[in-house]
C-alpha cells in the first residue's frame, strides 16, 4: 500500500520565514520549517512535497496538480494570497483534495479575514509554526475518516 502524501503549500511571502517581522512569524527560517515537517512526515510515515510561490496562478497550478497526482490532503498557508486569493479559492472549491489551511498568528487579533477559509476543510491559527503540524494530524484525519 502506497503512503499517504500531503502536500504543504506556502504562499506569498512564507519563503521570508525568520526574516520578515519576526515580532509575529518568530526566528525559525523556511528552511528550518521544512526540515522540521520532512522530519515529521518520516516519524509518521506519510511522504510530503513542499511548494512555495509567491505567484497566485503557480499556485493554482500546483493544486490542478495535486489534484491530477496522487496527492491526499493538502495543507496551505496561503500567507499574502489569505485577503484576496479569489481564483485561489475557487481553485480549492474546484479540486476533489482536501485543504487545511494554516496561519500561524491569530487572525481574529489582528482584524484579518481569509477568503479561503470557506474553501477549506477546515483552518488552523494562532499556535505558531506548531500550527502546521496540527493542520497535517488534521489533514491525515481527513483522509482517514474518508472525508476528503
Amino acid at each position: 500500500m502506497a503512503k499517504l502524501k500531503i502536500l504543504v503549500v506556502q504562499g506569498a511571502n512564507m519563503n521570508w520565514l525568520g526574516i520578515r517581522q519576526p515580532e509575529i512569524y518568530g526566528t525559525t527560517t523556511a528552511a528550518e520549517l521544512d526540515e522540521q515537517i520532512r522530519q515529521y512526515a518520516t516519524d509518521k510515515g506519510f511522504e510530503v512535497d513542499i511548494f512555495y510561490s509567491n505567484s497566485e496562478a503557480e499556485t493554482i497550478d500546483k493544486l490542478y496538480e495535486a489534484h491530477n497526482k496522487d496527492v491526499d490532503a493538502i495543507v496551505m498557508n496561503p500567507g499574502g494570497f489569505t485577503h484576496a486569493g479569489y481564483a485561489l479559492k475557487d481553485a480549492i472549491l474546484g479540486i476533489k483534495v482536501p485543504c487545511v489551511e494554516v496561519h500561524i498568528s491569530n487572525h481574529f487579533l489582528r482584524g484579518i479575514h481569509s477568503v479561503l477559509g470557506v474553501a477549506s476543510k477546515g483552518v488552523i491559527m494562532g499556535f505558531g509554526l506548531h500550527g502546521y503540524f496540527l493542520g497535517i494530524d488534521a489533514a491525515l484525519h481527513l483522509v482517514a475518516q474518508g472525508k476528503g
